[in-house]
């Protein structure tokens, strides 16, 4: 059964196959569906814009979707970046930017108040059927410096509570701890209904 990924984001897709292996799916990316489909991420919550790109997409492609929306909580900056993770030093995204604001936006901040967390939910949509949502979160606190070579986004800063990097894990590891993997272990059971 095909399952079109309302992301142009070949991270999180690469993600989401690994954690779907063993399900009759073929997780198929949207721009291969639908190429210059663009969904705009104008809402409030992690909720709203998956709910929406997963809506979105299988109205589009007339099959089902499954749509993440996630980013970076900082609670020393109000729960920046949030919603605008992956475009939090503008457009077009770049993780080294993100990056380089998020260290500088936190320099005078002690490492006892940079707790953060990573936050997922995920959205599986079918067309003219209701949204299912899954939420998934990933507590630690951000570096002062990077560490590790694996991951995307944040992961190089984002330190677990056994002091290991995000970026430092496997990506068998990433899977089972991640705020993605909490998330799609929350909407696997609804994945095995649809197939």
């Amino acid at each position: 059964m095909k399952l079109v990924v309302a992301s142009h984001n070949r991270h999180k897709l690469g993600e989401l196959r690994q954690m779907a292996a063993g399900l009759p799916l073929e997780l198929v990316p949207l721009g291969e569906i639908a190429p210059g489909f663009e969904i705009e991420e104008d809402g409030a919550t992690f909720e709203d814009n998956a709910s929406k790109k997963a809506r979105e997409t299988a109205a589009r492609t007339g099959l089902a979707a499954l749509a993440d929306d996630s980013g970076l909580e900082v609670d020393a900056l109000g729960g920046e970046p949030g919603v605008r993770s992956a475009r939090f030093s503008g457009m077009p995204c770049d993780d080294g930017r993100n990056n380089a604001l998020l260290i500088e936006r936190l320099a005078s901040v002690p490492a006892d108040r940079r707790t953060a967390r990573y936050v997922a939910v995920i959205a599986l949509a079918r067309p003219g059927g209701p949204v299912e949502l899954a939420r998934g979160t990933c507590e630690g606190r951000i570096a002062r410096s990077p560490r590790g070579q694996g991951g995307f986004g944040y992961d190089p800063y984002f330190t677990l509570p056994d002091g290991r990097h995000m970026a430092e894990l496997t990506p068998e590891e990433k899977n089972r701890i991640s705020h993605r993997g909490a998330a799609f272990a929350a909407v696997r059971a609804l994945l095995e209904r649809l197939c």
